[in-house]
């Protein structure tokens, strides 16, 4: 009883240091995302109200079926013993050869697939941080045009901090970023409600058809709209490989 007792009181706070490590890449893309993919839409000749309702559906669908359905229903299913990333799932589909098969080359196959995917992965650990600093810094022009100047130092010092601490582990840092996460979702929810309440009419943009629409009526950008759309889902992937 007594365990019980106490994973129950410490769930909260597993619940809130996850916020912290799992959600604070893909919580941290509205800084960016909509911007950029709404300045994708120029040069398209489409008006400012249609760009942002088909920019909308796109981002909202985008996560529904790659965040929602793909890693939260689909892909989180095949841990390896408990444990989610790309490795996990090499070994997990060479075990599962082995039994089945003795196919060296479906095996070299899986090896060159599950190190390809890996170096993805790697690769958007690295943009990202970089991506939503700087995004996050740019903020600072809008109080004061004359800080511009300091952006990149400012972001350089941030993203060289945040590296620096990467060594105490997720599980102190989940701890620190956690409430900080949890009062940016707060905040944006928030205000994102009182637009909604304003602008009801922004709830059009839950209809697929609007990006569908929107992109084959501009197919000329259609690239560098969809290019920007991705940015929204970055981080989804934390899902999966942070498991265990």
């Amino acid at each position: 009883m007594n365990n019980k007792n106490g994973n129950g009181r410490s769930l909260p706070l597993l619940v809130i240091a996850a916020l912290g490590v799992v959600f604070g890449d893909i919580g941290t893309s509205p800084l960016y995302a909509l911007k950029l993919s709404v300045e994708a839409t120029e040069g398209s000749g489409a008006g400012l109200t249609s760009s942002v309702l088909g920019v909308l559906s796109l981002i909202t669908w985008a996560l529904i079926i790659v965040v929602s359905i793909k890693y939260i229903l689909i892909i989180m299913r095949a841990d390896n013993h408990g444990e989610g990333g790309v490795f996990a799932l090499t070994a997990l589909l060479l075990r599962k050869l082995d039994k089945k098969s003795k196919n060296s080359k479906l095996r070299w196959f899986v090896i060159i697939l599950g190190t390809l995917g890996a170096a993805l992965f790697f690769g958007d650990s690295l943009i990202t941080p970089a991506i939503s600093v700087l995004s996050a810094v740019e903020g600072l022009k809008v109080v004061s045009p004359q800080l511009g100047k300091y952006v990149i130092y400012i972001s350089l010092a941030l993203v060289s901090i945040l590296f620096a601490i990467e060594k105490f582990g997720t599980g102190k840092i989940g701890t620190f970023f956690g409430p900080i996460m949890l009062l940016w979702f707060v905040t944006i929810g928030y205000f994102g409600l009182l637009e909604i309440i304003d602008k009801p009419s922004i709830l059009r943009a839950l209809n697929p058809m609007y990006g569908l629409n929107f992109l084959f009526k501009h197919q000329g950008v259609s690239i560098a709209i969809l290019g920007a759309i991705v940015l929204a889902i970055t981080g989804g992937e934390a899902l999966y490989s942070d498991m265990g």
